[in-house]
């Protein structure tokens, strides 16, 4: 077998699939890999090589160093010296926790005070900087604070790469949660599957999420690179606590984040931006530099946004229903989207079908979210369907597909491509054909739009079978 450096040599630069591959393929660290390809690509040994990373968060850490003592943001004032005043254990009693949200919020308000060095952002260097200065406040050896260090610059560098416009999905949020995760496992001597599980398990809640507060908004950002602490740190240490089925590719993760990434600025964000404006934070100075018809066409806009959320918010408080009826039926499969609501349009079908009538042919027609998730709906659709079981029921979803195969029903499922489709089509033994045409809500919710023999049927079947249709 050839030695790994030459192997990293023909294949460099090094995709994170292929940087776990090498490690396992190996027997090696995953920072191994990572600090081997680094000496490749720059020609230094790990000695100084290991010396240069840290030089490359020296900056950093000083404006870690200002946020957590004298540093003033006007965005977050002086939250990290204030919880630095409060000692360990201030929001959580676990140490490094504690102390790297700190250090992350210390980050943010140093980067407002003198600017840190940005890698896909500048928002991503404060997670990995408030890390690397809790590690290193608990007296964590400099091999191992800059082995960490080290494997989290490999992945920002991918996510650098990434990011080509606003975004924090691969930025403080998405490449922190990742990194954080990366980073995790490496200080619990996790090998290189639990360390790609965990960064694809820390990913997943970030794909497509915007810079809520616009960068401009007081406090929003804290919880954006404090999320990528928390989320990081719990991804790494229940992978490596627990054998967890994650079966995608990391390497597949960051490539849907980057498209989604790109489609997020385009559709996202302006929303983002018209309701977040009327709280960005102005300085006077600046504004004098602003012409009065700006700033009181700016005032009307504010004023109109804020007219337009009390309606929305009005209009979903009107759709609410009491506390004590807030919650919907169980739902088996995991999924109220999935499966609870086209198992309740299957559930409706059913009740249209006449006393005695069985079904001989159904067709299913989903739209290409949940006709990718079939695996977890048709069950569901086929016990509602067919049988008339209720959501909740998990002995009759576990045999429903069994049972319909051993009674001969032909099953036709369809993909549909009008957004959110639900549709249930029913041949009964009498030659009787019976429909249900709904959309996706969630929750078990659907809309009601046309039925065979007639859609006031159907909302009487919905109405007997407590199934919520909304509009």
């Amino acid at each position: 077998m050839a030695d790994l450096r030459s192997v990293i040599q023909e294949k460099l630069p090094l995709t994170m699939g292929e940087t776990f591959a090498l490690s396992r393929e190996y027997g090696v660290r995953v920072v191994d890999v990572v600090l081997t390809e680094s000496e490749l690509r720059t020609g230094l040994d790990r000695e100084a090589l290991l010396k240069e990373v840290m030089e490359v968060y020296s900056h950093n850490l000083k404006a870690v160093e200002i946020g957590v003592t004298t540093g003033n943001s006007f965005l977050l004032g002086t939250v990290p010296s204030q919880l630095r005043e409060m000692g360990p254990g201030a929001i959580f009693e676990d140490v490094l926790l504690d102390k790297a949200l700190m250090y992350t919020v210390g980050a943010e308000v140093g980067n407002h005070c003198i600017g840190v060095r940005p890698c896909a952002g500048t928002g991503d260097p404060c997670p990995y900087t408030g890390f690397v200065r809790a590690l290193m406040d608990l007296g964590t050896d400099e091999t191992t604070v800059a082995e960490v260090a080290a494997l989290m610059l490999k992945i920002g560098s991918l996510f650098r790469v990434a990011k080509i416009t606003t975004g924090c999905n691969l930025e403080g949020y998405g490449a922190g949660s990742a990194c954080i995760a990366a980073a995790t496992v490496h200080l619990k001597g996790g090998d290189a599957q639990q360390m790609e599980k965990a960064m694809v398990l820390a990913m997943s809640p970030t794909i497509g999420v915007p810079c809520t507060p616009r960068v401009l908004v007081p406090a929003l950002c804290t919880t954006h690179v404090g999320g990528a602490i928390l989320v990081g740190m719990y991804s790494g240490r229940l992978c490596t606590a627990v054998d967890m089925n994650v079966n995608v590719p990391f390497d597949v993760m960051l490539s849907m984040a980057s498209l989604v990434h790109v489609a997020s600025a385009k559709n996202i964000v302006p929303i983002v931006v018209e309701y977040m404006e009327p709280f960005f934070q102005r300085t006077a100075n600046v504004e004098s530099l602003v012409t009065q018809e700006v700033r009181d066409a700016e005032k009307k806009q504010i004023a109109e946004t804020l007219e337009k959320s009390r309606e929305i918010a009005k209009k979903l408080a009107k759709g609410s229903a009491p506390i004590i009826k807030t919650l919907g039926d169980a739902v088996v499969g995991g999924s109220s989207q999935a499966v609870g609501s086209p198992t309740n349009c299957g559930r409706i079908a059913h009740e249209l079908m006449g006393e005695g009538e069985k079904v001989k042919k159904i067709t299913i027609e989903l739209y290409p979210e949940l006709f990718a998730r079939r695996t977890i709906n048709i069950p569901g659709v086929l016990m509602g369907a067919v049988y008339g079981a209720s959501t909740s029921d998990y002995v009759m979803y576990e045999k429903a597909v069994d049972m319909v195969k051993a009674d001969g029903i032909e099953v036709n499922i369809v993909e549909g491509h009008e957004p959110s489709i639900q549709k249930v089509t029913i041949e009964t033994d009498r030659g009787n054909t019976v429909q249900v045409d709904t959309l996706n809500r969630g929750g078990g919710r659907l809309v009601l739009r046309a039925a065979v023999p007639s859609l006031e049927q159907a909302q009487k079947a919905a109405e007997k079978l407590g199934i919520v249709v909304v509009e």
